[in-house]
């Protein structure tokens, strides 16, 4: 199965919510760079780039061209070249940290960070919280490449000062995946036993159970998801894998079959479905879980989904068509490690 690391993820999902359009509009006219921002929505990083050296030739905002630019760049995965614009798009600030600012720290520190320049990303979160000292997915991002360089007392600072800033449940378990990841389970499970500890009486009986589930409590894990099962596919996920974790696989596929035919449509639930056949050796049935997951629109996990369909008909003994799958897979996921060594093997087949 394709899994993202973490911290990856992460950025990712910041940079959604930064957006790639927010900035757009702002200073002296930009007509091109805004069809620019618009083929960088529609990934077409291509047409992006002639739109932007359009911008430049009509004289358009700089800060926001160079920006542009960075970002086409990073689309096109060639982040050494984002970098250089968008430090290109920082010097054109007029030395009163803004919005602009901020977003173009973020975005050339996930640059750093993809071309191996860790340190560089740091100083990058640095400059973000220089900006604004309370800025919670800074202090994460920064202490998540901490820990990656073993740096354990300075990432346990920051995400502390996460937890302080930030007490949601999913930014705890994200710590503790992180810290998992990096051989820091231990570390990883202090925080969660401490948040059951402190806190236990204000939350979710899905909160609890997910916690439980992470803490290796699969018995209590159960109780509690089963009291949550009704409440989101999250709870319905959970209670699925901790079953799992218990061996009980064929009841899992009736948890997340039971919500799927109450009408439920969650590319998350179908996704884990086809996992769970997958260990059961029903190839035919996972393919199709797969692929009914695929087919749910504003999808946020269709890459994972068309990965694991990819996977499938590996399973399934048909590497002519995992190999074609792949090749287009590829195309929009250029920088998928794992698909690319995938890509290999179906390579020699």
């Amino acid at each position: 199965m394709n899994k993202n690391t973490n911290l990856t993820i992460t950025i990712l999902l910041i940079i959604i919510l930064l957006g790639t359009s927010g900035c757009s509009g702002i200073g002296a006219d930009s007509a091109n760079i805004d069809i620019g921002m618009e083929a960088v929505e529609a990934l077409d990083y291509d047409k992006a780039l002639a739109c932007f050296a359009d911008a430049a030739a009509a004289g358009e905002d700089e800060r926001l061209l160079y920006r542009g630019i960075g970002l086409s760049y990073m689309g096109k995965t060639a982040y050494s070249e984002a970098i250089e614009a968008f430090q290109t798009a920082l010097s054109y600030s007029d030395g009163i940290p803004d919005n602009i600012d901020y977003d173009i720290n973020y975005y050339m520190a996930v640059a750093y960070y993809k071309t191996g320049q860790k340190a560089s990303a740091v100083a990058a979160y640095d400059a973000i919280l220089a900006l604004r000292e309370d800025d919670k997915d800074a202090y994460y991002l920064r202490g998540a490449i901490q820990t990656e360089q073993g740096n354990l007392d300075a990432a346990r600072a920051d995400f502390d000062k996460t937890l302080a800033l930030d007490r949601d449940s999913d930014r705890l378990i994200e710590i503790y995946t992180i810290l998992t990841d990096n051989g820091y389970k231990e570390v990883g499970q202090e925080y969660l036993h401490a948040a059951m500890e402190s806190g236990a009486d204000k939350m979710t009986e899905y909160e609890k159970g997910r916690i439980s589930y992470y803490l290796g409590d699969f018995e209590s894990a159960r109780t509690y998801l089963e009291e949550a099962r009704d409440e989101s596919y999250e709870a319905v996920l959970f209670l699925g894998r901790t079953y799992e974790a218990l061996g009980d696989n064929n009841y899992a596929v009736s948890v997340y079959n039971a919500y799927l035919d109450a009408g439920n449509a969650s590319p998350h639930v179908y996704n884990q479905l086809g996992i769970c056949k997958l260990k059961l050796k029903e190839y035919d049935a996972a393919l199709a879980a797969f692929q009914a997951g695929m087919k749910i629109e504003d999808n946020p996990i269709l890459q994972t989904l068309r990965f694991n369909e990819i996977i499938t008909y590996e399973y399934l003994g048909d590497y002519k068509k995992a190999g074609v799958l792949m090749d287009g897979y590829l195309q929009t996921y250029p920088d998928d490690i794992l698909a690319a060594r995938e890509n290999i093997f179906l390579e020699t087949r």
